[in-house]
């Protein structure tokens, strides 16, 4: 049958399959996401540093964030325990903590460590006393 196809009809034919390849990657539509993602993988935004000579402005109007709530906690001291000695615990008991006596205290704003201080009593109510607040650039090093 190939005999029978004139040059002319060659040509008809590979047209035809040229036009049915590229409808196939027209309707294609994994094919086409596939290759946006491909393109907008290899363009990547600048990522700026942060440096100690870029914090906060001080005279930036910070009224919009001023009632915003978070979470202040002091932590005394972790300890880690099997659930078993846990069941066991009772009115008494003493659980060992990772500090000494007379260590500060972790000051914690939304768990992110802030200060030091001790404990203090003020009209029968329990209270801390900051003894050392951390940096604002040594809080951002943390972060990065």
């Amino acid at each position: 049958m190939s005999e029978d196809i004139t040059p002319t009809d060659q040509d008809i034919v590979d047209e035809a399959l040229e036009d049915q390849a590229a409808d196939n990657t027209e309707e294609d539509p994994w094919a086409a996401a596939l290759e946006e993602q491909a393109e907008s993988e290899a363009e990547t935004a600048p990522v700026t540093q942060l440096n100690d000579d870029a914090l906060p402005n001080t005279d930036m109007d910070l009224d919009m964030v001023l009632d915003i709530p978070v979470t202040v906690s002091m932590e005394i001291g972790r300890t880690k325990i099997n659930i078993r000695n846990l069941l066991q615990l009772s009115q008494g008991s003493v659980v060992e903590l990772d500090r000494l006596a007379g260590e500060p205290m972790d000051v914690l704003v939304n768990d992110t460590l802030i200060a030091h201080g001790e404990v203090v009593v003020v009209n029968d109510k329990f209270g801390i006393r900051l003894t050392d607040v951390i940096s604002t650039a040594e809080r951002i090093k943390k972060l990065r």
